[in-house]
């Protein structure tokens, strides 16, 4: 007994200095970002995979049908223009020259035609006149009969002044066209984006197999629309009429309505890039549009479905296998594999396998974070 009250002291000591060192030594709770499962929308969603970019509903590329100096330039990049104003003129006297020449032969036609009509119609009266003398036998039949051959052959010279006339208009007509060939006119109203060429230079339209720059580049700007990439993975989702959202670079913060206008029927292949379909957007409110660039880059985000009103989580907070870290009571992580419905880069519809309430593990990233471990919440649940 004696022995035993003298080892307890020892005994008690090392009692306490074990305990004291698993203290110290007991691993530590993590630190996780919780969040708590609850109800909202969820959207199943896609976006462009490359840069999208602000196109005009009309564009148009000009260059004149013939190459030539530029003679007159009757706008400045930036000009509002209606349709049919004249844009420019190349150097064309010489088409001038003839155009005069062939109203000048066409005024000289149309006198003969009234010089040999007139003689014409007088030759066929008086061959009718010869016709009644002949009745009351007065003439010879001879006589009416050489008067109505004077006849035929004056109204034969009186047609064919008329098809000089005919050829004359058709000259003219000819010469005008080869004279438009020299001009530009605005095929509809819009802004003048760009002007290739100044006052004395020469214009050369574009040979086949030779890109060469337009002369002017009109862009209607009163209707806008965005053409965008889209995976050809994901082409078979997109149809005509789907929602859009439309953000911009340049304006940051701000995101237009719209709806898919068209989805090519062909695929892009872009060198040492994934092959693409071209989608076009319109947008919902077209007054909204109104200052856009030409050019602008967009991001569009194409709504497939909508669940409003459903269990949802995180995405960042799934695992491989559909499975979420859930905080028990004890402070413990368990792991729990969902059955999950539609899906975004931020939301996961919940199908099975959690309750509104129940917390979850964000912070995935984190050393340490699997189940089993113990954590606490970093902050309160989110």
């Amino acid at each position: 007994m004696t022995l035993v009250r003298r080892l307890l002291p020892f005994v008690i000591v090392i009692a306490l200095l074990a305990a004291a060192g698993w203290w110290f030594t007991r691993p530590q709770p993590i630190s996780v970002v919780l969040h708590e499962v609850g109800r909202g929308k969820v959207e199943a969603s896609i976006a462009n995979t490359r840069a999208g970019e602000v196109e005009a509903c009309q564009r148009t590329k000009m260059s004149t049908i013939v190459g030539g100096r530029i003679d007159d330039l009757l706008v400045k990049e930036g000009d509002r223009v209606v349709a049919g104003q004249v844009l420019m003129r190349l150097w064309n006297q010489d088409l001038e020259a003839r155009l005069a020449v062939n109203q000048a032969q066409l005024a000289s036609a149309r006198r003969r035609v009234e010089e040999a009509c007139s003689v014409a119609a007088n030759a066929e009266r008086e061959a009718e006149r010869q016709a009644a003398l002949v009745k009351r036998g007065f003439v010879s039949a001879s006589v009416e009969e050489k008067a109505r051959t004077e006849a035929r052959a004056r109204r034969a010279a009186c047609d064919t002044t008329r098809a000089d006339v005919a050829t004359a208009e058709a000259q003219i007509a000819a010469t005008a066209t080869d004279r438009q060939r020299t001009v530009l006119v605005a095929p509809f109203a819009g802004t003048v984006a760009k002007i290739t060429g100044e006052l004395g230079e020469y214009s050369t339209p574009s040979p086949p197999g030779v890109p060469t720059p337009p002369a002017i580049d009109l862009i209607d700007d009163s209707c806008l629309y965005v053409k965008a990439p889209m995976d050809e993975i994901d082409t078979p989702r997109i149809r005509p009429g789907l929602p859009v959202r439309i953000s911009f670079e340049a304006l940051p913060g701000r995101v237009f309505a719209g709806k898919v206008k068209r989805v090519a029927p062909y695929i892009t292949v872009v060198e040492k890039q994934a092959r693409t379909v071209e989608v076009d957007v319109g947008f919902d409110q077209p007054d909204e549009a109104r200052g856009l660039l030409v050019g602008y880059s967009a991001d569009v985000e194409i709504v497939l479905d909508t669940r409003e009103d459903t269990l949802r989580v995180p995405t960042a907070a799934i695992r491989e296998g559909n499975r979420v870290l859930v905080l028990g009571a004890d402070g413990v992580l368990a792991e729990r594999e969902l059955k999950t419905g539609l899906a975004n880069w931020e939301q996961t519809e919940v199908l099975d396998g959690l309750e509104v309430g129940e917390r979850i593990v964000t912070s995935l990233e984190r050393e340490g974070v699997v189940a089993g471990a113990r954590v606490v919440a970093d902050g309160a649940p989110r």
